[in-house]
């Protein structure tokens, strides 16, 4: 049963070396908007193409894209075997409809069925929207880098760390 708001056109797969066009007109799009994601333009797409082909063939990294009646509309990366580092992206008109929310349960479960004991990632302070997601999800937060990110305009960016446990009865502190 589909969580409620999703479209019901809505396909989530793994990512092949085909769908590299479409990720990255995605990632542009994503990127152009200069406030969600730490991508900015302008986009190296050869070596952006090369990397993700390379990570596609990595057996502890998978991308998953979330396709609308055909058209590329999410992405959600993890890779890492022990702590699996996740990234994920929803172009504006879909958001808040429940594909992110999809995106982020597959890329959990790869990461649980891995063997990952947690999921790891950052986030901007002022994206309240992916925070609150993530916060759904069980993800807590765990760190703040203050100033940490220089931007292409020279402005220092904060980054948001959360993590999510995936081991039950696993050990939350250091002895």
């Amino acid at each position: 049963m589909e969580p409620p708001g999703v479209p019901s056109a809505l396909v989530i797969r793994r990512a092949t070396e085909q769908d590299i066009p479409a990720a990255l007109d995605h990632l542009e799009a994503v990127a152009a908007e200069g406030r969600w994601i730490g991508t900015e333009l302008p986009l190296d797409r050869e070596q952006r193409a090369l990397r993700w082909r390379d990570s596609y063939s990595r057996s502890d990294a998978a991308t998953f894209l979330a396709y609308l009646d055909g058209i590329l509309v999410g992405m959600a990366s993890v890779q890492g075997r022990g702590v699996a580092h996740l990234g994920m992206s929803v172009i504006a008109t879909q958001r808040r409809k429940g594909i992110g929310s999809r995106l982020l349960e597959t890329a959990i479960a790869w990461a649980r069925a891995q063997g990952a004991h947690k999921v790891a990632l950052e986030v901007w302070p002022h994206n309240a929207a992916a925070i609150a997601l993530y916060e759904r999800f069980g993800f807590e937060r765990e760190g703040y880098l203050h100033s940490h990110y220089k931007r292409r305009n020279g402005e220092l960016w904060d980054s948001l760390i959360m993590g999510l446990l995936l081991s039950e009865g696993a050990a939350r502190r250091s002895p």
